[in-house]
């Protein structure tokens, strides 16, 4: 394990982090100081504990509407999927649709062809 001080409203704290982890336990920590720092510019001083109770819940708040809109963009995306998977199905089926009209087509004018060819010709003086 490896061995991290950050600094929290002007305290260290000591903190213990899996081997390579260092920098972002430091990222962390920085940006719970900056709302530590946010909270106590709006109300001064009202005690450690209570800003950082106050800090938690403004965290925790704003990582619930992440899951929120997570939750949203991800029915989003399965409807597009839906969409998307249904898209390719009506055209495949044009496409096959179109093959036996050019298919069915194709043998109407080699039936008319044919039909021309074996006709005798006429004689012209």
């Amino acid at each position: 394990m490896a061995q991290v001080t950050v600094m929290i409203d002007g305290k260290a704290y000591r903190m213990a982090c899996e081997a390579g982890q260092e920098d972002h336990l430091t990222d962390l920590a920085s940006q719970f100081d900056r709302y530590v720092g946010h909270l106590k510019s709006q109300f001064g001083e009202i005690g450690d504990l209570r800003v950082t109770v106050m800090a938690g819940i403004m965290i925790t708040d704003e990582m619930s509407e992440l899951s929120r809109k997570i939750e949203t963009l991800e029915a989003q995306i399965a409807t597009l999927q839906k969409t998307s998977d249904g898209a390719a199905q009506s055209k495949a089926k044009s496409d096959e649709l179109l093959v036996n009209a050019i298919s069915t087509l194709s043998a109407q004018l080699n039936g008319i062809t044919e039909k021309l060819v074996a006709r005798p010709k006429p004689v012209v003086n």
